[in-house]
């Protein structure tokens, strides 16, 4: 099982972003609107705190590999390097530059309407890290800090979030 989480602060950023953009999912008028929502478990898919202190059960698991979009970001190489190392799959420096270049994300972004139909756009928005600085207000910005200390902080999974580098204004 490859296991890729977020940080929570851009997870709600992107939902937010997503939402707006699916006709099929509730939309938001504005994000001060959505971010209660998002912090009192009313997502379709549930609170995502939570959802990673469940994951945090399994961690340690030999067949769990756990790794973070922000660590792709990073250095997209070595994470596809770790994830085929994971799935045992051999690649030669020519096939891991071929995985590294169509998985960035203007390649996938430049390809989503082929591979994802009208629905790519939606998925393929800006591909960063810290979004969340243009829309948590500072009352937010604690409030997901303090879920986040009763949440995750101090498990597996919350260090390997780097929560202080990627979550702190």
């Amino acid at each position: 099982i490859l296991l890729l989480i977020r940080n929570p602060k851009d997870v709600a950023t992107s939902f937010y972003h997503f939402s707006n953009g699916i006709a099929t999912l509730p939309s938001y008028e504005t994000w001060d609107d959505f971010f209660p929502d998002f912090m009192t478990k009313k997502m379709a898919w549930g609170c995502y705190l939570e959802y990673l202190s469940q994951w945090n059960k399994y961690a340690d698991e030999e067949n769990i590999m756990t790794i973070t979009y922000e660590e792709l970001k990073e250095n997209r190489a070595l994470g596809v390097k770790n994830i085929a190392a994971f799935l045992g799959i051999p690649l030669t420096e020519e096939e891991l530059q071929l995985v590294v270049e169509r998985s960035s994300f203007q390649s996938m972004k430049k390809n989503s309407e082929k591979t994802h139909g009208t629905f790519g756009n939606v998925l393929f928005r800006k591909g960063g890290v810290s979004d969340w600085k243009n829309l948590f207000s500072e009352d937010q910005n604690e409030k997901m800090d303090k879920a986040f200390e009763e949440h995750v902080a101090g498990t597996k999974l919350g260090k390997k979030l780097k929560y202080d580098l990627y979550c702190k204004a």
